[in-house]
């Protein structure tokens, strides 16, 4: 009689723990299998901006609510669609509003990843992990707030990476939310600025590339943001240098 209720019960724990994961992975799946990820790129944004900027024009709430799910989407199933999304912010709304609104759908979309690996794993990998690499999730979750802006920061670190490692080594919601909000904001507003000049560049024919992305108005803000990188970590060894100091003191 009492293992008539459990077997229920336990599938639908199954069901909540694994079943967002499913989702994202078949959604990822989807995507994939229907070529989309081909269209992805600045010739697609170039052959549709009259449509796109009536739309934003015609419906400028609904723009903003589509832009955001789009965003949101993209960055829950990991696509590799962030910096041309933050481009097309900067081109459909300006490189301002464009920054905010990129920085908010790129980092709720990393919050959900976040969110779906902390349900999937739990405390799994604290029962099986060996003391040195328990060693370092100690560590990492002490001072979680550093090291994840520092990864925030620098741009050439996988979005999606940081989302699943952040998830897997437990860190702080809080730390992990703020962190993401804060430390991909500089590099949003960047390329929200080049996505604004964008009309522009369609205008005069200019070859559409990465060569875009090389203009020191681009690099130059960049190689500061990887120097601003350095100052979370230089903090951290600062506290640890100081509490070392202070036990022996």
């Amino acid at each position: 009689m009492a293992t008539g209720p459990t077997k229920p019960a336990s599938a639908l724990s199954l069901l909540r723990r694994f079943g967002p994961a499913f989702l994202l992975i078949a959604g990822l799946g989807a995507v994939v299998a229907s070529g989309a990820l081909h269209h992805l790129s600045l010739h697609t944004l170039r052959d549709s901006r009259v449509a796109l900027h009536a739309f934003v024009q015609a419906h400028p709430v609904q723009a903003v609510l589509a832009y955001l799910a789009v965003y949101v989407a993209a960055m829950s199933l990991s696509l590799p669609a962030a910096l041309l999304l933050t481009l097309t912010g900067g081109f459909l709304f300006g490189p301002w509003a464009g920054g905010l609104l990129a920085d908010l759908g790129c980092s709720s979309g990393g919050i959900l990843v976040f969110a779906v690996c902390r349900l999937t794993v739990g405390d799994s990998l604290d029962r099986r992990a060996s003391p040195r690499i328990k060693a370092f999730e100690d560590g990492f979750r002490k001072d979680a707030f550093a090291y994840l802006l520092t990864l925030r920061l620098i741009p050439i670190t996988p979005f999606w990476l940081v989302n699943l490692a952040a998830g897997l080594l437990g860190a702080p919601a809080r730390a992990f939310v703020v962190a993401t909000l804060i430390g991909i904001l500089p590099a949003s507003m960047i390329y929200a600025g080049l996505g604004a000049g964008l009309d522009g560049m369609f205008d005069r024919g200019e070859p559409l590339g990465p060569h875009l992305l090389l203009a020191p108005r681009i690099v130059l803000p960049l190689v500061g943001l990887a120097l601003l990188s350095i100052l979370p970590i230089a903090h951290h060894w600062w506290r640890a240098r100081r509490g070392d100091a202070a036990s022996k003191s």
